[in-house]
């Protein structure tokens, strides 16, 4: 069975990648924040000059979580599936509810940014978000939804693990941040996230020095033809305190990284 999203021309193609897992399994990495890629037409109405944008860029993206995606799917019993986001979330960040429902909106970060993570502008106050709307976030939750549909399809249920990391350090955007900051926080869903997937995790993530549930960050991710009405779709947010293994802000891996890999792949193939 075969039922993978066919991006519709070359740009979207660009936009996200699906790599295949095995077809017996109900998993899916999905990894929507590790890319710095911007498109030169979307560059052009941010207001940041090139040395403040690439600062921007060191403290928003989630550095090399895509490699450790990658890494956990190649020690993985059964190959997983992997989602990845190839553009920026400064393009439009595909998590985010694209309405009014979105709480990031207070702070300018809805599906597309319009502020900074220092709350300054990083877009004029009358830019129009519909036409990156349309170009990317529509076709990139089409094609998620149609990867957890193949899921569900092929083993009767989908299962997505949502790799981020977050900076030690709080920024200025974070509206949960004043709890604690542990080295995994792991984000979970009241009706997507069960009880015995949230306890796994908390024990393979237990040798990182303290695992935290939903703080700094809440939730997971779940496609919204889901989102709250099929159970058969479970999510978990992963997020790795990024001084466990990398140099912040915005520098190379270390030697740390193999780790959080080694975790998530044991979880993995538990699942």
């Amino acid at each position: 069975m075969n039922r993978l999203p066919q991006p519709r021309d070359a740009d979207e193609a660009e936009s996200y990648a699906v790599v295949p897992g095995s077809p017996e399994s109900p998993v899916i990495l999905h990894v929507p924040h590790s890319s710095r890629e911007i498109p030169g037409v979307v560059r052009a109405d941010i207001l940041l000059d090139d040395a403040a944008l690439e600062h921007e860029l060191d403290l928003i993206t989630d550095g090399h979580t895509a490699l450790i995606a990658d890494v956990a799917a190649s020690l993985s019993r059964v190959r997983p599936w992997q989602f990845v986001n190839r553009l920026s979330r400064l393009v439009v960040d595909p998590e985010r509810f694209p309405d009014e429902r979105e709480e990031m909106l207070a702070v300018g970060m809805g599906a597309v940014y319009t502020s900074t993570t220092h709350r300054e502008a990083l877009r004029p106050p009358d830019f129009d978000p519909k036409p990156l709307l349309e170009r990317y976030f529509h076709p990139y939750a089409q094609a998620m939804t149609a990867a957890v549909a193949d899921r569900l399809a092929a083993t009767g249920r989908a299962i997505i693990l949502d790799v981020h990391s977050y900076p030690t350090v709080r920024l200025p955007y974070e509206l949960h941040g004043d709890g604690p900051r542990p080295p995994i926080c792991l984000g979970a869903d009241a009706f997507h996230t069960p009880t015995a997937l949230l306890a796994r995790a908390t024990e393979v993530f237990g040798d990182f020095g303290g695992v935290g549930v939903n703080s700094p960050f809440v939730g997971t991710y779940v496609p919204l033809d889901f989102y709250g009405s099929d159970a058969r779709v479970a999510a978990l947010m992963v997020e790795i305190r990024r001084d466990t293994y990398m140099a912040e802000p915005g520098g190379p891996p270390g030697p740390g990284m193999t780790g959080p890999a080694a975790a998530l792949a044991a979880l993995i193939t538990d699942i």
